[in-house]
């Protein structure tokens, strides 16, 4: 598996496989048991994100694996409402004893891993990848996580053992922020 930072040439696959792990493309128990994205990220948006370097892909011969965005907030002209909801928060959200406001960070997610690759480490590699690309630009990545997204909290917090910030709510939808250090000294140093 090839994890490297997207080129615009990949759009149309990362399209496809944003679309079919979209929040409202899966039933409520598909939802439940792989989890899901939301947004508009059409071809468009993210051949633009490749073109900035705020995307990561699993390439396994060609074939798009998954793929994890790592962008920094400043470079998001027009964010979603959870970002915008996450940045008007970061002096209630702390790091390390410190407000995220004062911390260089980065945004984590979208997160995608293609159906055929779950449970073989994709998800893993993109996340290493990604503190990989993050250190020394930044402190921490910040992820926010629908609270009904059980799958994804499970993978991020429990498994790759991201940090638990706090939480937002915007209409009816919880979301919990969560961070990982992008300089780990041990494996449970991310924790």
């Amino acid at each position: 598996m090839d994890y490297r930072r997207a080129v615009a040439a990949d759009a149309p696959a990362m399209a496809e496989l944003f679309a079919a792990h979209h929040h409202d493309a899966l039933t409520e128990r598909e939802r439940e048991t792989q989890g899901f994205v939301q947004g508009g990220l059409d071809a468009d948006a993210l051949r633009s994100m490749a073109e900035d370097g705020s995307l990561l892909v699993a390439d396994d011969g060609g074939r798009l694996a998954g793929l994890l965005g790592l962008a920094s907030p400043e470079n998001l002209p027009s964010p979603p409402p959870p970002i915008r909801a996450l940045l008007a928060a970061q002096d209630s959200l702390e790091w390390q004893g410190r407000p995220l406001r004062s911390t260089p960070f980065l945004l984590y997610g979208p997160v995608v891993v293609a159906t055929d690759y779950r449970g073989q480490g994709v998800a893993r590699g993109l996340f290493d990848t990604a503190l990989q690309a993050a250190s020394g630009r930044a402190d921490v990545m910040v992820a926010f996580i629908e609270l009904a997204n059980r799958t994804s909290w499970k993978v991020h917090v429990d498994g790759f053992g991201m940090t638990p910030l706090g939480e937002f709510t915007i209409a009816d939808r919880a979301y919990g922020v969560v961070g990982a250090s992008t300089r780990p000294t041990t494996p449970d140093a991310r924790r």
